[in-house]
């Protein structure tokens, strides 16, 4: 029962994460506002790539260019010297698509709210309903 104590307590950044992304689930789901909702979005895709950047990371790890400006060379190095840039550059381009899909989601909002006069959900389906 220690070890289960001690392993959540070393991974403390992950329930941070968890935590993050339910939150941001919770928004998305439960909100009526479309502006909440849109929050909720953010807040859940940074909790994904914050979860993804720490996956990623090493201890005591370069990254591959550093090891070769040294000037070692040629020689047959570890591969578990060095970090893996992959996740570190998806998660960059992760970050432009929440940009983007901020900038078109909040563009949406200003036109329904232009429409509708209203941001919350429920009102905008009665308006559509009555409107067919």
């Amino acid at each position: 029962m220690d070890a289960i104590i001690e392993i959540a307590i070393a991974k403390y950044n992950y329930w941070m994460y968890i935590s993050l992304m339910m939150i941001g689930l919770y928004a998305i789901i439960a909100k009526n506002n479309f502006v909440k909702k849109i929050i909720g979005m953010n807040i859940l895709q940074t909790a994904i790539i914050l979860f993804y950047i720490s996956i990623s990371a090493k201890r005591g790890a370069t990254i591959p260019i550093i090891r070769h400006a040294e000037g070692h060379g040629h020689e047959a190095v570890n591969a578990m010297e060095y970090m893996n840039p992959l996740p570190h550059v998806l998660m960059l381009t992760a970050i432009v698509v929440a940009v983007a899909t901020l900038g078109v989601a909040l563009a949406l909002t200003v036109r329904l709210y232009a429409r509708f006069e209203t941001l919350e959900e429920d009102e905008i389906n009665d308006q559509i309903r009555e409107a067919q």
